[in-house]
C-alpha cells in the first residue's frame, strides 16, 4: 500500500478527533464564539470530506486482490464521517433552537 493511503488516514484519524472535541464544545460556548465554531468545524468537515476522497483514490490504485482490506477500511471512514456529520447537524440544531428561544425571550 502506497504511504500516501497511511498518510492520509493518519491526517483523517487527527481531524476526526479535533471535529468530535469541538462538536463536543459546541453547545457550552458563549453565541458569537459558538458561531465561529461551527464555521470552522464545517472548515474541517470539508477537509476530511476531501481526504476521503484522495484515500478512495488511491484504494482504486490497489492491484484487485489486495483491494478488499482497504475497501473495508474505506466503508469503516466514510461511516465514521457519516456519524461526524449527524452529530455536527444535531448540535447545531439544538444551538439554533436554543438561540432562537433565547433570543424570542
Amino acid at each position: 500500500m502506497s504511504s500516501d493511503f497511511e498518510g492520509y488516514e493518519q491526517d483523517f484519524a487527527v481531524l476526526t478527533a479535533e471535529i468530535t472535541s469541538k462538536i463536543a464544545r459546541v453547545p457550552r460556548l458563549p453565541p458569537d464564539e459558538k458561531k465561529q465554531m461551527v464555521a470552522n468545524v464545517e472548515k474541517q468537515l470539508e477537509e476530511a470530506k476531501e481526504l476521503l476522497e484522495q484515500m478512495d483514490l488511491e484504494v482504486r490504485e490497489i492491484p484487485p486482490q489486495s483491494r478488499g482490506m482497504y475497501s473495508n477500511r474505506m466503508r469503516s471512514y466514510k461511516q465514521e464521517m457519516g456519524k461526524l456529520e449527524t452529530d455536527f447537524l444535531l448540535i447545531t440544531d439544538k444551538s439554533q433552537q436554543h438561540l432562537e428561544v433565547t433570543v424570542g425571550q
